[in-house]
């Protein structure tokens, strides 16, 4: 089971980022596996169980045990770095392509309240979160950010891009970080989306109101909608329960790492 949820490519990337446990001078239980904490970890985020009611029979050790390992590594930067790391092997694998990318956002109940939320305008003004998402031209998650879903997609166009991390293909020269154009739906027709694009010297590719068809979401824009319904699968993302915005970032750090890992086992060694 253990090996099912995290097969040995994906422990060699995530092992060496496991920072060392904290000292235990009273002795006591020894501990966990860090490989079966992670693979209770991916069980939570695939399912979407509370943490408190991950079932201990599945040999993951209790849910506190996996919540605590899970905010000990976000403490250390560990899936943004994992993130990272894979986005890394995939551009070494020829697997990123800069030519274009496409970003959108996406709404999703937050009943709990906390950090980054506020009133849903198209689910009758109840508390929900938002997710924005930037993706290259073959659909692989390249940021996401986070805000309450009282914010308009366009006001945090600048901060999505921004949140793309240097990214090294393997060869000399300086990290990646631009693509060449910009896919974005409606939401975005501003002037001040298509400045901060040209500033960044990102060529925008923005639908215009009035002008574009709403029959269809166009030739590129649509890959960001699959890759969001990718990453509505796990179910720990659908809704949101974690009141704090980096635990909840932290998930879906995780989640597009996964999503880009998956990828490349289909293409490539990892």
């Amino acid at each position: 089971m253990v090996e099912k949820l995290v097969p040995d490519g994906l422990w060699a990337l995530v092992f060496p980022l496991i920072p060392t446990p904290p000292p235990r001078p009273r002795g006591g239980r020894p501990p966990l596996h860090p490989r079966r904490v992670l693979a209770g970890i991916l069980s939570i985020l695939r399912w979407g169980l509370p943490w408190r009611q991950l079932p201990t029979a599945l040999g993951f050790g209790s849910g506190i045990t996996c919540e605590r390992a899970f905010q000990r590594w976000q403490a250390h930067g560990l899936w943004s770095t994992l993130f990272h790391h894979v986005l890394n092997h995939a551009a070494v694998h020829g697997q990123l392509d800069w030519s274009r990318a496409a970003l959108d956002g996406c709404s999703f109940p937050a009943p709990r309240g906390g950090e980054h939320t506020g009133r849903n305008p198209t689910d009758r003004g109840k508390s929900g979160s938002k997710l924005h998402l930037l993706i290259d031209a073959e659909d692989l998650p390249l940021a996401i950010t986070l805000t309450g879903a009282n914010v308009h997609d366009s006001r945090q166009l600048e901060a999505t891009l921004d949140a793309v991390h240097g990214i090294h293909n393997g060869t000399p020269g300086r990290p990646r970080r631009r693509p060449r154009k910009l896919h974005a739906d409606k939401g975005y027709d501003f002037k001040r989306c298509r400045t901060a694009c040209r500033a960044r010297g990102i060529q925008p590719r923005i639908a215009r109101r009035g002008i574009e068809s709403n029959e269809r979401l166009g030739r590129h824009r649509w890959k960001v909608e699959r890759t969001f319904s990718w990453l509505m699968r796990f179910r720990k993302l659908s809704t949101r329960y974690e009141r704090s915005a980096d635990r909840f970032l932290s998930l879906a750090h995780l989640a597009c790492a996964l999503l880009v890992w998956r990828r490349l086992t289909v293409v490539c060694p990892v």
